[in-house]
Parts: structure tokens; C-alpha cells; sequence
């Protein structure tokens, strides 16, 4: 009766939303690969930011959460949020002249993307030069908010911040259980993303004087990665930690089955692997791979919002939130607020409320302490969890304050 109640809500929202008259529509710029090999991602972004921006601008019972109460922006009157969309191809060059066209054309007043580091580079330098607001949602190369940008401003955690919560649930599941984790093999692929990824990890790996006895780099969307996963059984680590997208989280997987072998332990760096669609393309495979989340669908305690959000998600998608899209629901909903306060579509007037911008965790659905910028744009508090894939469903399993059940080690072995 729960479900049934809480997907009567999310129709209620759906259908109650107030058409926006285009006098008043604040225009914001969303670039995402629509299309393309990460096109299920762009796609899934589309459904997440629409679902955010009826929440925002609908007529409903108030949903507890920051822009929760609806009708728009009311210190713009009412302003609706307008959102057009560009495909990037996951293509840099192409996100980067989809970002000017958004700009100079279709007047947005601020941007939000990526989902890859690569496109959310070239999308910020465009943003910089026009002098407009970016908001990046989902990526997480740590060198993006390392490059002196005034207008660039990433409401997810980035991965260092996520590799130092991996290897802090190593520690701490050592010392409570004794599985212990003293060498791991890196996999990453040839990118912003994965370069960035496994450098941070080697330092930490370093730090906590834990071998890395592979070090295995991958040409993104390669056809074959068996070699890649002969290298890792050779190695035989007590954990492999993957930075890698969709296809190739499918392949590895793939691989490493189709020569018969079961890792001790996959933590991955999120991405790819926290997908539906990896869920579903490599089935009981993935059963007992960890990743750090942003996300914690099972954090509904401290964090209630997230059911009447997910059922509106759901009504329309088919499938939960997961670590994409929620941060995506949350990129919107912050850079909207900041609009909000700033009583102004005009862009010195938004970056300024971006700078002052100080959220609480529980004003999110992120099991984050807040978002609450540093002087690079960064959010310096969102606090990651570990989570773990059992009966085919992600759970949290760290840390103990947000955890649903106990991790499980050596699945399948």
C-alpha cells in the first residue's frame, strides 16, 4: 500500500505541474551524450533533471527537500526553469561547441552537465570565457576544480575524496573483521577520469603501504579486454579497483568470468558499474562487487525525501535512482536555489549565490553532510558510502551510521 501511495504521489506531481509561460522561463543548458555508446546514461540524465524541474515548478503538496515546495522560483515571481538539452556525443570538441551554442543562442543562464571529466573540461573553459555559471553534476576527475575557474562549480564529490573513503572501508573492515586487503590491482581506462582515478589511488595506496601489484590501463570501448583480465589474475589481488564506464565495467566482468576467474573483491570507482544497465548485462556476475556511491537508496531515515523523488523517478523511467541520476537531481535542484536567492538571471548575481550557497544534508536525498563550496567550486561536503551489489541490488554496507547490512567478502570464492 506504501508503493502504491508513494506512485499516486509522483502521478499527482506529474500531472500538476503549472505550464510555463515563456516570459517568465529561466533558461538552463543541459549537456549530456544523448546519443552515442553512453547515450542510456544521457538518457537517464534527460528523465532525472525533467523529473526535478516539475518539482520545482509544479503546484504540490511540498516534498522535504531544498525547492521541494513547488511554483517555480517565487523570488522571480514564479519564474518556471526552462531546461534545453544538447547531445555531446561524449565527444569534448562537440560538448564544447553545444555549450557556446547554448550560450550565444539559446540564451541559457547557466549549465549544468557532464557525466564524462573529459566533456565537463571543455564545457567549463567555455563556460569561463562567456563568464556563465556551470554546475557540474557527476564528474568526478579531481583536476577540474584544480584549474583556477571562476565560474566552475561541482556539487559531487570527486574521486580523490571517493578513493579515500575505499581505502578507509579497507581500514576499517580489516580492523572488525580481519579481511584484510594488502595489495590491489588498479584498471583504468586511457582518460581524464581513469588517469586521474588511478594516480590518486596509487598515493593512497602508497600512504596506507598497500601493494599495488598491477597496474592495468585500457583504451576506452576496446572490443576485447581478455588480456587486460589474464593481467589481473596473474596478479592476484586482494581487491581490483576499476575506474571504468558502461561497456567496458560489462566487459571486464565478461573476462574475467569467460577465463575462470573470481576476484576476492571488486571495488569500483562508481561510474560505470553503479548503471542499470551494467546490472542487467552481466547479471549474477556482479553479485558481491563494492562501490563507492554518492547515493544510498536505502538512507530513506535520514533522508526522506528520497522515496516521494524516487517514485516520480520511477513513474517515469522505469527503474531507481542510483549514483548518476540522484546527483543529477541534486546539481539542478542547487544551482535552481541559487537562482532563487540570487533574485537574478543575471550571471555575476547567480555566481555570487553559488558562493554563498550552504545546504544541509537533509535538505538533500545525498547521504552527504551538506554542499557548500570551497574557493575552487568545489562542495567540500559531500561524504561518500561503500556499497555492495547482493541479490542484484546495491546496499549500503559503509559507513556504520548509514549502513543497511554488513559487507560480504569473497563472494564466489
Amino acid at each position: 500500500m506504501k508503493r502504491l501511495g508513494l506512485l499516486a504521489t509522483a502521478a499527482a506531481l506529474a500531472l500538476s505541474v503549472v505550464p510555463a509561460f515563456a516570459a517568465d522561463d529561466v533558461i538552463i543548458g543541459v549537456i549530456y551524450p544523448l546519443t552515442g555508446n553512453s547515450a542510456p546514461v544521457g538518457l537517464d540524465a534527460k528523465v532525472a533533471y525533467d523529473v526535478t524541474a516539475e518539482i520545482i515548478n509544479g503546484t504540490h503538496a511540498p516534498l522535504p527537500m531544498l525547492m521541494g515546495k513547488g511554483g517555480g522560483l517565487d523570488k522571480l515571481g514564479g519564474a518556471k526553469i526552462k531546461l534545453v538539452y544538447a547531445d555531446s556525443q561524449n565527444d569534448p570538441q562537440k560538448a564544447r561547441a553545444e555549450a557556446e551554442r547554448l550560450i550565444t543562442q539559446e540564451h541559457a543562464v547557466a549549465v549544468l552537465g557532464a557525466y564524462t571529466s573529459a566533456t565537463a573540461a571543455t564545457i567549463s573553459q567555455v563556460t569561463d570565457r562567456y563568464e556563465i555559471p556551470f554546475v557540474n553534476a557527476d564528474s568526478t576527475s579531481p583536476s577540474l576544480s584544480q584549474r583556477g575557474l571562476k565560474w566552475y562549480f561541482r556539487t559531487t564529490p570527486h574521486d580523490e575524496m571517493f578513493s579515500q573513503a575505499m581505502f578507509k572501508f579497507f581500514a576499517d573492515e580489516g580492523a572488525k573483521t580481519g579481511h584484510k586487503v594488502t595489495k590491489i590491482a588498479l584498471f583504468h581506462e586511457d582518460s581524464l577520469f581513469g588517469t586521474d582515478s588511478s594516480n590518486v589511488q596509487l598515493k593512497l595506496a602508497a600512504d596506507a603501504k598497500i601493494d599495488v601489484v598491477a597496474d592495468v590501463k585500457y583504451r576506452a570501448n576496446s572490443p576485447s579486454l581478455s588480456a587486460e583480465a589474464q593481467k589481473l589474475k596473474a596478479a592476484d589481488p586482494d581487491a581490483i579497483l576499476p575506474s571504468s564506464y558502461t561497456s567496458d565495467a560489462i566487459l571486464i566482468m565478461k573476462a574475467m568470468h569467460e577465463i575462470g576467474y573470481t576476484p576476492k573483491a571488486v571495488m569500483a570507482q562508481a561510474a560505470g558499474f553503479q548503471e542499470s544497465g551494467f546490472l542487467a548485462g552481466v547479471g549474477p556476475l556482479s553479485e558481491g562487487v563494492f562501490s563507492r556511491s554518492s547515493f544510498a537508496l536505502d538512507a530513506v531515515k535520514s533522508r526522506p525525501a528520497i522515496e516521494p523523488v524516487n517514485a516520480l523517478y520511477k513513474a517515469k523511467n522505469n527503474k531507481d535512482l542510483n549514483d548518476n541520476t540522484s546527483r543529477q537531481v541534486t546539481g539542478l535542484v542547487v544551482l535552481a536555489d541559487a537562482i532563487n536567492r540570487a533574485g537574478s538571471t543575471k550571471a555575476e548575481a547567480i555566481r555570487t549565490a553559488l558562493i554563498a550557497t550552504n545546504v544541509p544534508g537533509n535538505q538533500t536525498i545525498m547521504p552527504w553532510a551538506g554542499v557548500k563550496f570551497d574557493e575552487n567550486g568545489q562542495n567540500i561536503e559531500g561524504t561518500p558510502v561503500i556499497q555492495q551489489v547482493s541479490g542484484g541490488t546495491y546496499h549500503t554496507v559503509w559507513p556504520a551510521d548509514v549502513a543497511t547490512q554488513p559487507a560480504v567478502w569473497n563472494v564466489g570464492k
